[in-house]
């Protein structure tokens, strides 16, 4: 009886592990490039001994080799390696001619051997740019091998999409924009860089599994930052980690005048999920007024998604007393600096850029160098997008991130605070920024800027 049971169970097993084999089909034939097109750019593929190589030339934008089916949910396995330069693979790829005339965007697997080692990431190419840097996931880094065979996993279920190297998971974005597209493997334009000619990005072991995802899919990793761009809506994840809206994306609920009992009765706007503060004569809270929550909040992690329009200016104001500042302009409270640098003076003035985007407003200049040598602060500029600003706070203990980089980091407390205090416009509000708890304030500066996804984590 017991050789019996045995027996079943390997026959078991290995019936299940035929299934699972069966259900990752190739994509690549190993022989020619049937099932593919090239898209977007000029640069040659070719096959070699079972490998698919795509070369860097000149006079070239973005190259792709795309399927030609398009995939929706599914679980892609791949081996790559390039020997320098940048690539990437795009999965539920785009290219739609009322769109920059046909050109390639969506979402791409990063593979960045550079010093800032982003392989791994999530790229919304020719669109909204970074979705998930690997600043989210410093630690996963070290699994990328420069210059040596990788291999890389994407999974792609629902609105749920993952990235692994190695074995390594990298990401964990919840995005909702494409559902479906076309697998495309990237040979990055050099331009006009002859020393780059000929350089080669190689794919080999290409495979896709569409069916059973369920059984195939990687167990969640708790410890691994999710990312949500849900449009005022929490993930399950967020949920369960104790996220709250602090906009519902519909009404006023939740906030109200800085100077008032009640929302203001002009100069904001909701529609289709967004709320604006609408374009006045460029002053400081001297049309609808600033707005703020009902609620206090002492330690936090808040994200505001924003939208800025050209010159425009406005802030994120947390630890504010509305009772500080009863005459003209602003509620008083520190501020993470909503601005468009190229476009408004302001960003000219203070002292050394420390009114500029993410800067703790006349206090401290928001740089990512000052954290990490090789990055620099991403913004979002190509027709003005949608920006993330977070801003984290553990005590005394204050972070700045924009599209997640840390930009400034800062201690409330001690003399070195009340030294920069000392040197900034606040100098005249005693004990400013030194409040326990306060509320959270967006500014109406008389220029349009919009706000969705505004969502809070109590510490």
């Amino acid at each position: 009886m017991k050789k019996n049971a045995v027996l079943f169970l390997m026959i078991s097993l290995a019936i299940s592990s035929c299934q699972q084999k069966s259900d990752f089909v190739p994509l690549f034939n190993g022989k020619d490039l049937s099932g593919w097109e090239v898209i977007n750019g000029e640069a040659p593929y070719t096959v070699e001994e079972g490998v698919i190589v795509g070369t860097c030339v000149t006079g070239t934008p973005n190259s792709f080799l795309c399927t030609e089916q398009e995939y929706g949910d599914f679980i892609l396995t791949f081996e790559a390696k390039f020997e320098e330069g940048n690539s990437g693979v795009m999965f539920r790829g785009q290219s739609n001619p009322e769109y920059k005339d046909g050109r390639v965007h969506g979402y791409q697997m990063e593979m960045d051997p550079s010093k800032r080692a982003w392989t791994g990431g999530i790229y919304d190419e020719a669109r909204r740019g970074w979705l998930y840097c690997m600043e989210y996931n410093q630690e996963a880094k070290n699994a990328f091998k420069i210059g040596e065979w990788n291999t890389y996993r994407i999974e792609a279920i629902g609105n749920n999409l993952r990235t692994f190297v190695n074995g390594v998971q990298f990401t964990d974005l919840i995005d909702d924009v494409d559902s479906e597209g076309f697998i495309g493997l990237q040979v990055h334009s050099i331009g006009k860089d002859e020393s780059k000619v000929g350089q080669k990005n190689m794919f080999r072991n290409i495979q896709i599994c569409t069916t059973n995802l369920e059984e195939h899919k990687t167990p969640n990793n708790p410890v691994i930052t999710q990312v949500s761009y849900l449009t005022n809506k929490l993930s399950d994840r967020e949920e369960t980690e104790g996220w709250k809206l602090l906009w519902d994306g519909q009404t006023t609920q939740g906030w109200r005048g800085a100077k008032l009992d009640a929302f203001p009765e002009k100069g904001w706007i909701i529609a289709d999920g967004i709320l604006s503060v609408e374009q006045s004569e460029g002053g400081e809270s001297t049309n609808g007024g600033d707005i703020v929550t009902i609620e206090k909040y002492e330690n936090f992690i808040l994200e505001v998604d924003f939208k800025i329009t050209e010159g425009a200016n406005s802030g994120i104001k947390y630890f504010v007393d509305t009772e500080l500042n009863q005459g003209a302009g602003s509620s008083i409270g520190c501020e993470y600096q909503i601005l468009d640098d190229e476009h408004h003076p302001d960003a000219k003035l203070g002292k050394d850029g420390n009114r500029t985007l993410a800067s703790l407003y006349d206090l401290i200049t928001a740089n990512a160098k000052n954290f990490n040598p090789d990055l620099q602060r991403e913004k979002r500029t190509n027709g003005y997008d949608w920006n993330r600003a977070k801003i984290i706070v553990r005590g005394d203990d204050v972070e700045h991130y924009l599209n997640g980089i840390m930009v400034v980091k800062y201690n409330r407390s001690g003399q070195q605070w009340k030294d920069i205090v000392a040197g900034s416009k606040y100098k005249v509000w005693p004990n400013f920024g030194e409040a326990r708890k306060g509320h959270i304030l967006l500014q109406d500066h008389g220029n349009k800027v919009s706000f969705k996804n505004i969502k809070i984590k109590t510490l």
